[in-house]
This record gives structure tokens, C-alpha cells and sequence, in this order.
């Protein structure tokens, strides 16, 4: 199960350039995309999950591995710090240790699981992956983080975000093991953009209504003309730039894409489910981890969602979820089923607005 965090419609665009100036650049989109194919093969089923009747045992402190690749593409290279070692010095290699941690304590801390796979997994990540490769990927088994080409991309361990989003693809590798294809493919996507959200704004303890809901925040060189890969607060407003082209995410149904490219899509529509959650977080204010982040988070792991749900079959799941945790009542519920009706997904039983 290999998820990317660059979509490949953003990586044919750059590879397309012939100036001069963006050679480097066109270089390393070229190479990242030979790696597309076995991504789409790999993910187009679920990975090995675990059964969601087992009893997670309790949280233990992580077990960090974080290696180098030396700028070949081999796995999983040699090892430079471990679990209780000093920093290295290195940049990446520091940042990729720190973001292990920091998404481990999210879910040990938040939603008492331990570890990516709910029974301690130790956390590997492999940096200088590759020459001036211009993506990060959970491959089934530990995250892989490129430099950059130093023309459109930094290093990508700059971004805490994609680390969150990377990881969290093994979170949903070990739960509801949704298929990366059409609306299910979508949902994984989104799955990801909102707990790599949900680990930044959980270091820096921000609350939801103070928070940047941005995915990449920090990846692009100065050259472009954007903040981030994806926003979830404002889907589509990422990016504007003459090389990259425009943020292509839709905020609602109507703006639905229907394609074959992207495997359906995923990293597109998740735009969709993407702005539901922050309208749950926002509406209910204070922390986004705390009700937003456990209704998700249990509509994922509580084993009643279909590998292939569509949106609407998650929307329905999160509003059960929203019910089970806090009442049919409750803020919450309203919260959940109000944002979904925003987005234009349906949702069975859904209230009538009035004179509609």
C-alpha cells in the first residue's frame, strides 16, 4: 500500500516545463512519476488490517527508527538515530524523528491507540530518499521522505501536515482499509488531510478557530504562488500558480469531478469530506481533536465502514458515530449532520430545510 503525498495530475504538470529554469524541477517530477503506476497497483486494494474486534493493548512510548538513503532509491538504508539518541544535526532526519513522535502522541494521547497499527508498531522513516525527489510515501510498512527539487519543493519532512497525512494512510491500512479508488479512494485521501491537520494543530495546541487548516503549509520554495498543497477551511484556494496550475479541489457536490485520472479522483474530490470536518470542528469551537477528531476517529476504526463507502455511506457513519458518543440530541450530532448538508452530501433523514 503505497500513498503519495504530491497527486500525480500535479507532478505531470511539472514534468510538462521546458524552461530552463525549472530543469531540475522537470527532472524530479519525471522521476517521481514512474513511481505512479506501482503506487495506483498497490493501493487499488486495501492493506493487512487489523481485526477491529481485537483489544488495542494501552499506549506505549514510541519505538523511532529514522534512516538514510543517501540519495539512492534502496529501502530501508542505514540507520541514524534511534529511539532515545541525540539529535543528528541533520535537518531531515531530525524532522522526520520529531514528526514520528508527535503523530504517535496524537493518538496515544487523543484516541488511546497505540501506535499506527493499534498494537505498538515501531515507526520507520527513511530520508534523502532518492535525487531531488519531489514526493513522501507510506509504503505499508514506513514512511519515505524525498528532498525536493529546491525549485518548486523543499524537503518534505518541513511539513509536519504530510508527515500526519502519510502516517494516518497506516492508521486506515489497519482499520477500515478503504480502497484507493472513486469516493472510497477520496475518503482515504481525506482520512489522512484531517488527522495530518489534527497532529500539527495538537503540538502547537491550537484550537480550530485559530488554526491555518492547510496540508504542505511550508513545502513550496518562494518561486510559488501558493501556501500549501490543499486547504481544508477553503478547498480549491491552495495554490494559484502560472507552473502548478490552480488548486483543482471542489468545496461541495456541485463541483464533483468525475474522472478516470487519479484513481477516480481521490486526491481531488477528498476536497469535499476535507471542508465537512472543518465545519464540524469550527461550528463546534475549542479543540478539533477532542468531538471532531474522536467522532472521525470512530467511524474509521470502529469496524462498521465498508472498504468501498461512498460518501454519503461515511456521512451516514459519522453522524451514528456522533449519536453513539454524545446523543441524538447533542451539539455534536447537529454539528456533524449541518456540515454534510453544507457539502451537499445527502444524508438519510436529513432535516428539510424550511420552505425547501
Amino acid at each position: 500500500m503505497h500513498c503519495s503525498i504530491i497527486p500525480p495530475y500535479m507532478l505531470r504538470r511539472l514534468a510538462a516545463h521546458r524552461e530552463p529554469e525549472l530543469s531540475d524541477a522537470a527532472r524530479a517530477a519525471k522521476e517521481a512519476l514512474h513511481h505512479v503506476p506501482s503506487f495506483q497497483a498497490s493501493r487499488a486494494v486495501p492493506g493487512p488490517g487489523s481485526h477491529p474486534g481485537l483489544r488495542e493493548p494501552r499506549p506505549a512510548p514510541p519505538e523511532r527508527t529514522v534512516y538514510d538513503a543517501k540519495f539512492v532509491e534502496q529501502l530501508p538504508g542505514s540507520a541514524v538515530r534511534k529511539e532515545g539518541e541525540p539529535p543528528t544535526g541533520d535537518p531531515a532526519a531530525d524532522e522526520a524523528y520529531d514528526g514520528l513522535g508527535h503523530t504517535h502522541r496524537l493518538y496515544a494521547e487523543a484516541f488511546d491507540r497505540n501506535s499506527i497499527d493499534g498494537n505498538g508498531l515501531h515507526l520507520e522513516a527513511t530520508v534523502h530518499y532518492g535525487r531531488l525527489y519531489d514526493n513522501a510515501f507510506w509504503d505499508g510498512r514506513q514512511m519515505v521522505f524525498g528532498d525536493g527539487d529546491g525549485q518548486v519543493f523543499q524537503r518534505f519532512t518541513k511539513s509536519l501536515s504530510v508527515i500526519g497525512h502519510e502516517l494516518a494512510h497506516g492508521v486506515t491500512q489497519y482499520s477500515a482499509g478503504l480502497v484507493y479508488r472513486n469516493q472510497a479512494g477520496a475518503l482515504n485521501e481525506s482520512m489522512s488531510d484531517v488527522f495530518g491537520a489534527l497532529v500539527e494543530q495538537f503540538v502547537q495546541q491550537q484550537p480550530a478557530a485559530a488554526a491555518g487548516w492547510l496540508i504542505g503549509e511550508g513545502l513550496f520554495t518562494d518561486q510559488v504562488q501558493g501556501t500549501a498543497l490543499r486547504s481544508l477551511k477553503a478547498p480549491g484556494t491552495a495554490y494559484d500558480d502560472d507552473v502548478l496550475g490552480k488548486d483543482p479541489q471542489p468545496d461541495s457536490m456541485d463541483g464533483y469531478v468525475h474522472t478516470s485520472a487519479d484513481n477516480g479522483g481521490v486526491h481531488i474530490n477528498s476536497g469535499i469530506p476535507n471542508r465537512a470536518f472543518y465545519l464540524v470542528a469550527t461550528t463546534l469551537g475549542g479543540n478539533a481533536w477532542d468531538a471532531p477528531g474522536r467522532i472521525w476517529y470512530q467511524t474509521l476504526t470502529g469496524g462498521t465502514l465498508s472498504p468501498t463507502a461512498t460518501f454519503g455511506a461515511f456521512a451516514k457513519a459519522t453522524a451514528a458515530s456522533a449519536k453513539e458518543l454524545f446523543g441524538a440530541d447533542s451539539k455534536e450530532h447537529d454539528a456533524v449532520r449541518s456540515a454534510w448538508e453544507t457539502v451537499k452530501v445527502k444524508l438519510p433523514g436529513a432535516r428539510r430545510k424550511p420552505n425547501s
